[in-house]
């Protein structure tokens, strides 16, 4: 079995969509980024290659490279398990926090975790996906940028 950790911060622009765990949030709001900015899945990602003993996301898929220009981080995350895969890996499960002041989360959460599951093709139960704040401490706490965390476990194919 292999540990991976994963993060990602992005600060707010008011003329994208906000994109997290590969769901449309809302059409205006989002994350400033070479992609979509979706932080979690930025996030899920690092941990994945991580745990595969793998380069970071920036590594594969610079922002400096054209094609990658408002990508979906879901087609970038398929990119990445077949990486993985080829390592010799399996997911195990896969925590994640966002850290947020806005907007709430909780709601969401749910469609989220269905859109990851399944492009990871693991079930719902290996994933985790938790939302707090900062209480108003630092540019997140501010409501200026959005964080996110994730763990995973790999396991080796058989």
């Amino acid at each position: 079995m292999r540990i991976g950790q994963g993060y990602d911060i992005h600060i707010f622009q008011e003329d994208r969509p906000l994109i997290l765990g590969g769901v449309k949030l809302s059409d205006r709001n989002g994350l400033l980024g070479h992609s979509d900015a979706d932080v979690l899945t930025h996030a899920v990602m690092d941990a994945l290659l991580g745990a595969a003993g793998l380069r970071d996301i920036g590594t594969y898929f610079s922002d400096q490279d054209p094609q990658y220009k408002n990508i979906s981080s879901l087609v970038l995350l398929e990119q990445v398990l077949e990486k993985i895969r080829r390592a010799g890996y399996r997911i195990g499960n896969v925590d994640t926090i966002v850290v947020a002041e806005k907007p709430k989360l909780q709601d969401h959460i749910p469609a989220m975790k269905k859109r990851l599951c399944h492009v990871m093709k693991i079930e719902e139960n290996q994933l985790a996906i938790k939302a707090t704040t900062k209480e108003k401490m630092d540019a997140t706490g501010q409501g200026r940028s959005m964080e996110a965390f994730a763990i995973c476990l790999l396991e080796e194919l058989q």
